[in-house]
């Protein structure tokens, strides 16, 4: 995102545009606002109709309760991320897939490569990281029998 207004927008607080009035802070009316305060107000809605348009319809669909920016991007966060737990359940569930990786009778080779490549990716958006030495490890061994004589020679 290149407009970086909007994105610290999305990352604050609402703005509540208020003023006091015999010492009790009361929301401002909107024919009082100065130029300044139409700006922020403007971005704030410039970045809550940014992220649905990020989104899928049919994602978006789901998301048209939130009022601001800043609660849409962490319901995006909540859904698509998950909490701690979430994710060091999904980090689990990678290493396992890794660790289990292996070749499935039939599989072509170009499929497989492709399952491959999709768990170690997925590995590293979740924060796991591997060497290449333990990925070509990996990948070697989950090779079919016909390419025993290859590996060897690897």
């Amino acid at each position: 995102m290149k407009d970086f207004k909007i994105w610290r927008s999305i990352l604050r607080d609402p703005v509540r545009i208020t003023m006091t009035v015999g010492g009790q802070v009361i929301d401002k009316e909107v024919e009082n606002y100065t130029d300044e305060e139409f700006e922020k107000i403007k971005e704030q809605e410039r970045a809550l109709a940014t992220l649905p348009m990020a989104l899928s319809p049919d994602i978006a669909q789901g998301f048209r309760e939130y009022t601001s920016a800043k609660d849409l991007w962490e319901a995006l966060i909540e859904v698509y991320e998950g909490n701690e737990d979430m994710k060091e359940s999904r980090q689990d569930m990678l290493s396992q897939k890794f660790n289990m990786f292996n070749y499935i009778p039939g599989e072509t080779l170009e499929a497989q490569l492709q399952r491959f490549t999709t768990i170690t990716t997925d590995m590293n958006i979740s924060g796991i990281y591997l060497t290449k030495s333990e990925i070509n490890k990996k990948l070697l061994n989950a090779l079919p029998k016909s390419w025993d004589m290859n590996v060897a020679v690897i």
